[in-house]
């Protein structure tokens, strides 16, 4: 297994750009961002080159909504765009969401639907522009991974807001670039069963995100059972990336270690 560090949360007392040589000095050569299209993602992925760290992962803030039937050109639009930027920058993966998020006074909240669609019509519509984004997809080395948004605290309503829906999109779409991020923190928000689900969806996902409950902080701050999860993922065989995708409690190379306790143990 091998950690990837979420720079959004992480060394947060100085800029974005700053916070690759950290990451570097703690072992962590595999990072995260959000939000490309608000950042310096030239600036960070020169960053990356000249500490010999990788981009792993990012996403479109304003992607649209595949939900929406009135986003679909929108949709097909950001994907080709980021698309481009990720071959550019050497970004491995790719977040797709069946909603875009906004901020709004500082809080999340679900893209408001242009209509008022019922679930299987916005589900259906996310299925046919997903078909025509892998099109696009194929012609780079890009993975796509499917993430759940939970409601707690984005506000509105979102399709694809648990693990089942989720598997069910990865599973219906049937391609080797679109896999399932299995998301600990929003997985317990929303529905728990935390073991069933990494045995239900096992060979589906590649990337296995950490964050306790409630507060997204690390693992050992919560309600989560982090080592019975490592005990399940041990049992399953799983090799793939730990997303840390938490706000250290204390300092960074203090919850880095007790992550390494936990998963290493």
């Amino acid at each position: 297994m091998e950690f990837t560090g979420y720079m959004d949360f992480w060394f947060t007392d100085r800029p974005l750009i700053e916070r690759v040589e950290p990451f570097a000095k703690l072992g962590v050569k595999r990072l995260d961002v959000w939000c490309w299209r608000l950042i310096d993602i030239a600036g960070i992925a020169e960053e990356c080159k000249r500490h010999g760290s990788i981009l792993n992962s990012t996403f479109d803030h304003d992607m649209g909504s595949l939900a929406d039937p009135a986003d679909n050109e929108k949709t097909l639009r950001t994907w080709a765009e980021t698309l481009e930027m990720a071959e550019r920058y050497n970004v491995e993966h790719l977040f797709i969401f069946s909603n875009q998020i906004d901020i709004i006074d500082g809080k999340e909240w679900s893209k408001r639907l242009s209509g008022n669609y019922s679930e299987p019509l916005q589900y259906a519509n996310l299925l046919d522009q997903t078909e025509k984004i892998m099109k696009m997809v194929e012609q780079t080395n890009v993975e796509v991974w499917v993430e759940c948004l939970n409601q707690n605290p984005i506000r509105g309503d979102i399709l694809v807001r648990d693990h089942e829906l989720a598997a069910d999109w990865v599973r219906r779409m049937d391609h080797p670039q679109f896999r399932l991020a299995f998301d600990c923190y929003h997985q317990q928000r929303n529905a728990g069963n935390l073991i069933y689900g990494m045995e239900k969806f096992w060979g589906l996902y590649p990337t296995f995100h950490i964050g306790d409950v409630p507060t997204r902080n690390e693992p050992g701050t919560g309600e989560i059972n982090f080592p019975n999860l490592v005990k399940k993922l041990k049992e399953l065989g799983y090799d793939g990336l730990i997303g840390m995708e938490f706000r250290p409690s204390t300092t960074e190379a203090e919850a880095f270690e007790k992550v390494k306790a936990i998963f290493q143990a």
